[in-house]
């Protein structure tokens, strides 16, 4: 055994009899030993021999419960508490949970702020992304420039125009397709075959749902002009 060791068992019981006074609740060999190892370097041997000294001088007491034995302080050194005492403890007690309380909550508090600030970005990244921002918006500006420059605009009467004409050719494909569809439903209602027998007889291409395609022979035979061609 090491001179630092030896020492620390020599001071052993005094260490054991101070500290469960102090903590005054029962403790077994190990946890002693668990709680004091770091702090006085004791080994388990020395620790469950102070503990049996110290329990043979009656300084402390020893319960046994089954294969373990508990040791904790003398309830006799201590003064007898009172009523009044228990209920001025129990409130220090509920006092003490609070402000353990708010200063948990204070903590994370804390904890979620400095979060933030860690995921913020730094100044020079700052710096950074506004130059980038500041290259980003000089090219726009500069498209923008060349785009106002350029003498191919399409003037609010052109785009007037190409509007009007597209409403008029909807119109127009939509009567041409209805016109379409009732013909052929004319035509296939008495006709004996399937549709696809009566478009490959008559030459021509299977019409696509809805009839779309029907719409478009139609129109393909249709003369164009507008409705005066159809009525010359």
């Amino acid at each position: 055994m090491s001179k630092g060791r030896a020492e620390a068992a020599a001071g052993a019981p005094g260490i054991l009899l101070k500290y469960l006074q102090e903590q005054n609740r029962p403790y077994s060999a190990q946890d002693v030993f668990g709680n004091l190892q770091r702090e006085h370097g004791l080994g388990k041997a020395a620790v469950v021999k102070a503990l049996e000294q110290l329990a043979q001088q009656g300084k402390i007491k020893e319960k046994v419960y089954g294969k373990q034995k508990i040791y904790f302080a003398d309830q006799d050194q201590f003064d007898m508490v009172s009523d009044a005492d228990l209920q001025g403890l129990d409130a220090k007690i509920v006092a003490l949970t609070a402000k353990v309380q708010s200063l948990q909550q204070s903590c994370r508090h804390m904890e979620a702020e400095l979060k933030e600030l860690t995921s913020a970005l730094t100044t020079p990244e700052m710096q950074k992304e506004i130059q980038e921002l500041k290259k980003e918006c000089t090219g726009y500006t500069e498209r923008l420039k060349n785009i106002k420059a350029a003498t191919n605009h399409v003037t609010p009467e052109e785009k007037e125009q190409v509007h009007r004409e597209r409403q008029r050719y909807c119109k127009e494909w939509r009567k041409r397709k209805r016109m379409a569809t009732e013909l052929f439903d004319a035509i296939l209602e008495g006709y004996p075959r399937s549709k696809k027998q009566f478009f490959v007889s008559a030459a021509l291409p299977p019409p696509a749902p809805g009839l779309r395609g029907a719409g478009l022979i139609l129109i393909s035979l249709w003369p164009t002009g507008g409705s005066g061609d159809r009525d010359r």
